[in-house]
């Protein structure tokens, strides 16, 4: 799982996924809301074939299998907070 940073801004807080998702609002509840959103339509562009990447640069497998599980537990009607925030 790529690391989760908090950081404190002058209008809230910002969750930073590593480079992968961010999400920010004005409590800790809403940055992680809207964390969640971004990395879960991550997860299911990833798991439709709708998410590319370089063929250059081939992408981190470790990143590339969290995002599957997470789609997996979103497929099977799962709530992915409990391994995003695990």
């Amino acid at each position: 799982m790529p690391p989760l940073t908090i950081t404190e801004t002058l209008g809230g807080v910002r969750l930073q996924l590593g480079g992968l998702a961010r999400g920010e609002g004005a409590s800790l509840q809403e940055a992680a809301d809207d964390l969640v959103r971004s990395v879960l339509g991550l997860a299911l562009a990833f798991r439709s074939g709708r998410l590319s990447y370089s063929k250059e640069i081939p992408p981190d497998l470790e990143t590339m299998s969290f995002l599957h599980e997470l789609a997996d537990v979103a497929a099977a009607g799962g709530d992915i907070r409990t391994r995003l925030f695990a």
